[in-house]
């Protein structure tokens, strides 16, 4: 079973109690959909990384007691969450849903100096409300991971709030632009992947007080997460367990280790991050890196014919790839031969 079927499944079952069946299935597609994207930005996100979002990291709800709580799940509950909200606000503005249109709670009001509300800016209150619904319901425990994970749901939400553009569109005399109106609309979701990236990369550790949760009857536990809680802003991502070593496979966890990665060495406007993949998924990690010729197929020679035509020949090419192989145990001889005598 795939694991976006599975996802599918988890939401039904839980959520069938809340919404009727009708209601369900005008939103169930766009909430599947909206996860999906999620994590194909994920990947996009940490694809030369040495966890690089694997398919594993679908499951939003803690289920047979493997409840973690890393830095990486953090992003993977952010941007899923961000990614349902998304779709069911996106579809929205297309008229997909009889039950939600523009949201013109602004409109005719002053928004600054030569501009006023207007237009049909994206409904992102029925988003956020139907998405907190649905993926929020998933998660059904009661502890401080679960908190931990309906928080993180929240920053991807508020994600998608925090990078909606305003556009506008002149008013006047013969194009004199003398008033604007303006509507608030979403961005890319890559700048939404973007911006959790970084929230990523700036996620706070929560320092819980064991020794009372332990000691501690169920309320003063509860106690001890509201104040961890009590300093941590709305915006940002929060764990509760160091990494593991993505170095090294652990089936157990889902990771699958860098050996067979791919990395990058030469290629036209790679980053720095780019340019650094093989030393991070490799050379860091007790790999080498192996070259191979790989024979791709691609257009070439193309032409313009009139009208209104482009033809192209397929044209086949070697072409250099880099990946992480495991290093020689053993040496060949002749390095043998010439390390006799000296040791010490």
């Amino acid at each position: 079973m795939k694991r976006s079927t599975f996802l599918i499944l988890s939401i039904t079952g839980v959520y069938s109690a809340v919404l009727h069946a009708a209601a369900y299935l005008t939103y169930s597609s766009s909430v599947a959909a909206g996860a999906h994207s999620g994590m194909e930005e994920c990947k996009f996100q940490f694809g030369w990384e040495r966890w690089n979002c694997p398919e594993s990291a679908l499951q939003l709800s803690t289920h047979n007691r493997l409840r973690s709580a890393t830095r990486e799940t953090s992003f993977v509950h952010a941007i899923s969450s961000a990614g349902v909200m998304y779709t069911l606000t996106r579809n929205c503005s297309m008229g997909d849903f009889e039950s939600c249109g523009c949201d013109d709670s602004r409109n005719g009001r002053v928004g600054g100096r030569g501009w006023v509300w207007g237009g049909c800016s994206d409904n992102v209150e029925f988003g956020e409300r139907i998405s907190k619904l649905f993926v929020d319901a998933l998660e059904t425990g009661h502890d401080t991971r679960a908190l931990i994970n309906l928080h993180n749901n929240e920053v991807g939400r508020l994600a998608v709030k925090a990078t909606m553009k305003r556009a506008c569109k002149c008013h006047g005399v013969s194009g004199s632009c003398s008033i604007q109106t303006c509507w608030l609309q979403l961005a890319e979701f890559r700048e939404i992947g973007n911006y959790l990236k970084i929230k990523y990369d700036q996620a706070h550790k929560l320092e819980m007080d064991k020794r009372r949760m332990r000691a501690g009857n169920s309320a003063d536990s509860r106690g001890v997460t509201a104040e961890t809680f009590h300093h941590v802003h709305a915006t940002e991502l929060v764990f509760l367990e160091d990494s593991p070593d993505y170095c090294t496979r652990n089936a157990s966890l889902g990771h699958h280790g860098t050996e067979g990665r791919e990395c990058l060495q030469t290629g036209k406007n790679l980053s720095q991050w780019e340019k650094r993949s093989c030393r991070r998924l490799c050379t860091e990690c007790g790999l080498r890196v192996e070259e191979r010729r790989t024979e791709v197929v691609a257009s070439c020679n193309c032409k313009f014919h009139w009208c209104c035509t482009v033809r192209c020949e397929q044209c086949r090419q070697l072409v250099a790839k880099h990946f992480c192989a495991r290093r020689d145990t053993a040496a060949p001889n002749h390095i043998k031969q010439r390390n006799k005598g000296h040791k010490r």
